[in-house]
């Protein structure tokens, strides 16, 4: 079932998404209100409303091979950071391009929504928390990054955190293809049975320090593939099982 946030003429909702029409819904957890509103006469919004966006880095070897590490690299637990909420962005909404970086890169991921909260859960709990998964663009000043003492300006600007269209609720996690295509050029092409660490282990990873809570939102990692993008640029992610998220490159 796929989940969406949206606006329409009445305000903010949750809803279902069947064929043409959004079924909406009392609230993000709740039921259909019995009213339907055609597709085309609301926008996306990103299907997430997080109190924490928790994002985990070097989660495939080729990125980390591409990033100059090596075998003796590997993490031995997940490598996490924050993205600042000004970061969320919807579906449609421009990738801002800032005069203060020369160096921004594309990373598609996929991303995950909580149903339920999490504090010290077992990869089948945290698993059994998911609302649903989504497309992800993890936008990094790439120059900044390296530069600063820490990844707050690099990784948490406004607009640095595409997430869309919607929420697939029935996926395995462990069984999906992760694209990016820049400018219909295919950049990245990996797979989340490649991930050092799973959806499952990542979140209770996450939960023995951090309380999750419902609407959270966590990216699991970019493939290898990471390259700059310009103005003018469209960027695409697409997530088999999910549909894809598609964003273009616009002077901040």
């Amino acid at each position: 079932m796929l989940r969406v946030r949206y606006r329409s003429f009445d305000g903010i909702h949750w809803g279902e998404l069947e064929g043409g029409d959004v079924h909406p819904l009392s609230s993000m957890l709740g039921r259909r209100t019995g009213d339907t509103v055609p597709l085309s006469d609301v926008t996306l919004l990103a299907p997430a409303e997080p109190r924490s966006i928790v994002c985990v880095g070097k989660n495939y070897a080729k990125h980390i091979a591409e990033m100059g590490g090596d075998a003796s690299d590997l993490p031995k637990e997940p490598g996490l950071f924050l993205k600042s909420l000004a970061t969320l962005a919807s579906p449609g909404d421009p990738i801002p391009y800032p005069t203060w970086t020369e160096n921004l890169h594309y990373e598609g991921e996929l991303a995950v929504v909580l149903a339920r909260p999490l504090r010290n859960a077992t990869p089948e709990e945290a698993l059994d928390a998911i609302l649903g998964y989504t497309c992800a663009i993890d936008v990094t000043a790439r120059d900044k990054q390296r530069s600063d003492l820490q990844w707050v300006r690099g990784k948490s600007a406004d607009g640095f955190c595409p997430i869309g269209p919607w929420l697939e609720t029935d996926l395995d996690p462990n069984d999906v293809s992760v694209q990016t295509y820049l400018n219909g050029e295919l950049k990245q092409d990996g797979h989340t049975r490649d991930l050092i660490f799973d959806v499952g282990t990542i979140l209770a990873y996450i939960s023995t320090f951090l309380t999750l809570v419902p609407g959270d939102l966590i990216l699991t990692g970019t493939p290898d593939g990471v390259g700059p993008m310009q103005v003018g640029d469209e960027v695409e992610v697409r997530i088999s099982g999910i549909g894809s998220l598609t964003a273009h490159v616009e002077a901040e």
